[in-house]
């Protein structure tokens, strides 16, 4: 099989990067390891910038979005008891749209459906194969066959654990990691939200966060240590912790339900430079992770296929390389912006295992800071909506 390029990976980056790229009539072929069922099963983050949210309308997939997505153009910070609510389209123009990244790959799967183009559910044993040459291949096994993707270009969109990064030689790749000393547990209710936008909650038992999915449907976190176990949270448990650490109000409009979904999610801030290497690009979790505080992690997906996206219309446009040279610097400039300020979220709202009072104290003090500070809820809000493309 004979592709322009090929994509590793079919969640909401490679998905999309592959609709952008067809609508400018470059052909893509998506290899993914999982089925599609279980692709659509995995829960995950749902705050969207105004940049990705351009994208999915560029794509011609928006429409659901803006039908169902629930508009937030503010977000409310508690320390201790006390709520503050910053506005992020005063000082931006700017607004986030809450729309669950389920749907976004559940829109992306059926366009590309509907226009009929090539995605391999289950390939297995996926191998980018000389990829600094002019020709790289893409080895694989689908039905039990030794089947190979010949392309121009590979785009390694695969997540943390998949193969694209792997490929890159030790003495070529950098990483840089921190890994935080706890969780977040979240709880998925069918249960109307307890605020019209999200509430991050910074308390002397840890961290809270009151998002949703919809008007009916609420996504409820709290920090729990990393051996923490989900059987040892039961749901009367969990919503007696969290209401402890909301204000008052927030807790009194907490409205408990059965769980639909409960997980313990691990922390961490991760980038790996370069993120290219001779055909083989990396774009979202494959090259860079936040910690979901500050909500970047799909959204910095987006900015890179937007970069990619442009590189290689470039490319096939006019024969120049210049856009393709450029994405890795252009996009870890982004990148390390973005993570510095999920670093920062984290930093500020959660409670760490060795922290002194001292530490509380100087959490307390950037949280007066921000609530006295308009330059610094407009700074805030700017990263909040997301810093251009």
């Amino acid at each position: 099989m004979r592709t322009q390029v090929g994509i590793i990976g079919a969640g909401p980056a490679g998905l999309l990067l592959g609709q952008l790229l067809h609508r400018e009539g470059v052909e893509t072929v998506i290899l993914e390891r999982r089925s599609a069922d279980y692709v659509l099963g995995r829960i995950r983050a749902g705050v969207l910038e105004q940049g990705m949210a351009n994208l999915l309308d560029q794509a011609g997939v928006g429409a659901r979005m803006h039908a169902e997505g629930l508009v937030h153009d503010g977000v409310q910070i508690a320390f201790d008891g006390v709520r503050h609510r910053i506005d992020l389209h005063g000082p931006t123009g700017k607004a986030v749209v809450v729309y669950g990244q389920t749907e976004i790959t559940r829109d992306l799967m059926e366009a590309r459906a509907a226009e009929g183009l090539t995605t391999v559910y289950e390939a297995e044993d996926v191998t980018p194969l000389e990829v600094t040459g002019e020709r790289p291949r893409l080895a694989y096994r689908a039905g039990g066959e030794a089947r190979e993707l010949e392309c121009d270009f590979v785009v390694g969109c695969d997540g943390f654990h998949g193969v694209a990064r792997q490929t890159i030689p030790a003495e070529v790749l950098r990483s840089y990691e921190r890994v935080y000393p706890f969780g977040w547990l979240g709880v998925m209710v069918d249960r109307p939200p307890v605020s019209h936008e999200l509430i991050y909650a910074s308390h002397e038992r840890g961290f809270a966060l009151c998002s949703m999915r919809s008007s009916d449907r609420s996504r409820l976190y709290v920090q729990v240590p990393l051996d923490d176990r989900i059987e040892d949270w039961s749901d009367e448990r969990f919503y007696e912790e969290l209401a402890s650490r909301l204000d008052p109000e927030a807790a009194a409009a907490l409205v408990p339900g059965p769980s639909i979904e409960k997980s313990i999610a691990p922390l961490r801030s991760f980038v790996a430079e370069p993120m290219r290497h001779g055909r083989l690009f990396l774009a979202g979790d494959a090259a860079h992770i936040v910690p979901p505080t500050g909500a970047k992690g799909l959204n910095l997906a987006a900015s890179d296929v937007q970069y990619l996206w442009q590189g290689l219309v470039e490319h096939y446009g006019s024969g120049s390389m210049a856009g393709l040279d450029a994405y890795s610097a252009r996009a870890l400039r982004r990148v390390w912006l973005a993570e510095r300020f999920s670093w920062w979220m984290t930093t500020t709202l959660h409670r760490f295992p060795q922290s002194s009072g001292f530490d509380r104290r100087m959490q307390g003090a950037e949280f007066s800071y921000l609530m006295s500070s308009a330059a610094a809820q407009a700074a805030f809000a700017e990263n909040y909506v997301g810093l251009p493309y």
